[in-house]
């Protein structure tokens, strides 16, 4: 099956470096510390994080730094009549300890210890890219929370199908079986604290596709700011600062 036409376009008519459009809303879940939403075109996940707080298993309590629980699942409707796993299942468990070790890397930690910060990962509609989405919205939530970090994580995906690399995969270009990376980096450190590859790539090609996903996380980075920025606006308009 051909990914991408002779003009050079996508089954979804985007150009190969072309990302699918992004939104994002803080302060979904009025009851968390911190929420956010975010889309990456059809593929919606909502995140909250409760915390700092204290621990609630005192034998997990550690002295020297915060404790973070990641807890990912997929609603029963996100992904219409594909195939859904169960709640707990072994990809949910995996992606959560990926979405806790990405955000460890960039929460400081040791600012806060003796105390656990929880964050709650949903997806509402699945078309490729989850991981990243997920990855989008914590870090949404958690600045909405006020939770320290080092710099904002932000991640994308990029893939190689007909000989040509692609930004930021859908559903269908994910499920081709083609090899794809799943990166996750801190923009202002310039430092990755994800990377996941299905398939191998030659070393040369490989630099092409992660390239692409680092200047797709960069463009994410900026859009967040963005969003963060509007949000302290309409608090400090409200406030009548």
């Amino acid at each position: 099956m051909e990914y991408v036409s002779p003009e050079g376009l996508r089954l979804d008519g985007r150009r190969p470096m072309e990302m699918r459009q992004i939104r994002a809303e803080i302060g979904a879940v009025s009851k968390a510390d911190g929420s956010a939403i975010f889309e990456m075109g059809n593929t919606k996940v909502i995140a909250a994080v409760y915390g700092p707080r204290e621990v609630q298993n005192r034998s997990q309590q550690i002295s020297s730094h915060a404790l973070v629980r990641c807890e990912y699942s997929m609603a029963n409707f996100s992904a219409g009549d594909r195939m859904r796993k169960p709640k707990g299942d072994r990809r949910s468990t995996e992606i959560s300890l990926v979405i806790r070790q990405t955000m460890e890397a960039c929460i400081l930690t040791h600012l806060l210890p003796r105390s656990q910060i929880d964050i709650y990962v949903q997806v509402l509609q699945a078309d490729g890219g989850t991981r990243s989405a997920c990855i989008n919205a914590a870090t949404l939530a958690l600045a909405d929370a006020g939770i320290p970090m080092r710099d904002l994580v932000t991640s994308c995906s990029a893939g190689y199908l007909n000989s040509t690399p692609l930004l930021d995969l859908n559903y269908g270009e994910d499920s081709a079986g083609g090899p794809d990376v799943t990166l996750g980096i801190l923009p202002k450190l310039d430092k990755v604290t994800l990377l996941q590859m299905d398939s191998k790539l030659p070393i040369d090609l490989l630099e092409n596709v992660m390239q692409l996903a680092i200047e797709g996380c960069k463009a994410i980075a900026n859009y967040i700011r963005e969003i963060l920025l509007e949000n302290t606006n309409q608090l400090e308009y409200r406030r009548g600062v």
